[in-house]
């Protein structure tokens, strides 16, 4: 495993925001959701594609709080510009678990 120092990994930019709104994203390749993420005042709200249906409904949803890589260039998925990465964890069967908190933080909180 290559290794980095400190300094490179203080670039990512990790920051927890709470799931405000889902839909189908039909013209996705994989099953996917169209999330938007509010991440506080200092960022607003971001949109983000997300292959989680297969443990998620858009009700689990609502109102969760995610982990997100805020400072990734945009990436165009189909005609969808997503603007942030939820993190997660593949499953046995390669599905994606959501990463997730003990307990609420502010909208926008980095990781340290």
């Amino acid at each position: 495993m290559q290794t980095i120092d400190y300094k490179e990994f203080d670039k990512i930019q990790l920051c927890v925001g709470t799931i405000v709104r889902i839909e189908l994203f039909e013209k996705a390749r994989n099953p996917s959701y169209k999330v938007w993420v509010d991440l506080g005042d200092k960022l607003g709200v971001k949109k983000s594609s997300a292959q989680i249906t297969s443990h998620y409904t858009p009700e689990d949803l609502i109102g969760r709080q995610v982990i997100c890589v805020c400072n990734l260039a945009a990436r165009q998925i189909a005609d969808f510009m997503s603007e942030v990465l939820i993190t997660g964890f593949s499953d046995v069967e390669g599905n994606i678990v959501l990463a997730n908190l003990e307990r609420p933080v502010p909208n926008g909180a980095r990781l340290h």
